[in-house]
């Protein structure tokens, strides 16, 4: 008897996974605690992600998964195993496993994850590339002879695709994504008032105060750090103004490269996407005014994808329907 289908998103900040036939079963964030002295995994997924930043000397939290690709292989596989087991429980015998990946990775990264996933349980592992899936998950046909283009901001990455006949025609991946987001906001915190925030405050900035696209009202929220100058707690109020100041240069980055596939893409492609648009999808697309930022940038319309975050699982899920078709070639 062998286990179900699953696709996996494979994220530098979310691992969400779905099972054929159930839809979107698990989404965890892609943290690992492991004991140091003896290698022992502590906690997984959102356990973990609390104590980031809060653990004593013989315990680590850590992303095995940096920029997209896995930095730390044997973590990886142990979180992989956890999540399988998770999704199966005790039952579930070798399932096959499709595994999404950002378009631009060498040989050896598609091999460390191919190995991390066998090594994790799988009976078979295909690849998907991240922008394939990701249009896939927003309901667009890729199949047809038409251009669309994809621009997907994960976490480690952000994947610009320009898709056609089921495949990427142009494509380009900058380690630029909401991870970078996060760093800016830590920079910009110490360098305008002297303050040391971690990397969770600065995501729950990110959240709710950021933006890259002047706000009709501002809107300000609380954040708690170190003083560098007395080396004691403080509290400060940032405003969404300082937030758009904080992220216009990881923001220009990506909209450079946008504009670079833009620019390689054949004539009649060009001319399909400025028709039908450009669909953003993945978690980091959601900062507010992204999508007119690039509108106004581009000259081309900008559509956010209905479930953003979980597009590329959706996708990755969609694309198990052609396993048996993958298999038989």
């Amino acid at each position: 008897m062998f286990g179900q289908d699953i696709g996996i998103d494979l994220g530098t900040a979310t691992v969400i996974a779905y099972v054929k036939g159930k839809g979107i079963v698990l989404r965890e964030p892609s943290v690992v605690a492991v004991n140091n002295v003896n290698g022992e995994v502590l906690a997984v997924g959102h356990e973990a992600r609390r104590m980031l930043g809060r653990t004593p000397g013989n315990i680590v939290a850590t992303r095995p998964l940096r920029d997209g690709v896995i930095s730390d292989y044997t973590v990886t596989e142990k979180m992989l195993k956890y999540f399988i087991n998770k999704i199966g429980g005790k039952f579930l015998f070798a399932p096959r496993i499709m595994i999404c990946i950002p378009s631009q990775v060498t040989e050896v990264e598609k091999k460390a994850v191919i190995d991390a996933a066998s090594n994790a349980g799988a009976r078979k592992v295909y690849l998907i590339e991240e922008p394939i899936a990701a249009a896939i998950g927003a309901g667009i046909d890729i199949s047809k002879p038409c251009g669309n283009m994809i621009v997907d901001i994960g976490g480690g990455t952000t994947d610009i695709a320009v898709i056609s006949l089921g495949g990427s025609v142009v494509s380009s991946s900058i380690k630029v994504a909401g991870d970078k987001f996060d760093e800016a906001i830590v920079r910009y915190i110490k360098r305008k008032y002297n303050m040391m925030i971690g990397e969770r405050t600065a995501e729950d900035l990110k959240v709710n105060v950021g933006c890259v696209y002047p706000k009709i009202q501002d809107v300000e929220m609380d954040i708690r750090g170190r003083d560098l100058v007395t080396g004691l707690p403080k509290t400060l109020t940032i405003h969404s103004s300082e937030m758009m100041e904080a992220l216009e240069e990881p923001t220009n980055m990506i909209i450079d490269a946008v504009h670079a596939v833009l620019e390689k893409t054949p004539p009649e492609l060009a001319a399909d996407i400025s028709d039908r648009g450009i669909y953003m999808t993945g978690g980091g697309c959601l900062i507010d005014g992204l999508d007119k930022l690039l509108q106004e940038r581009t000259g081309i319309n900008v559509m956010i994808a209905e479930d953003a975050v979980s597009c590329v699982a959706l996708g990755t899920g969609k694309a198990l329907d052609n396993l048996d078709m993958i298999d038989r070639k």
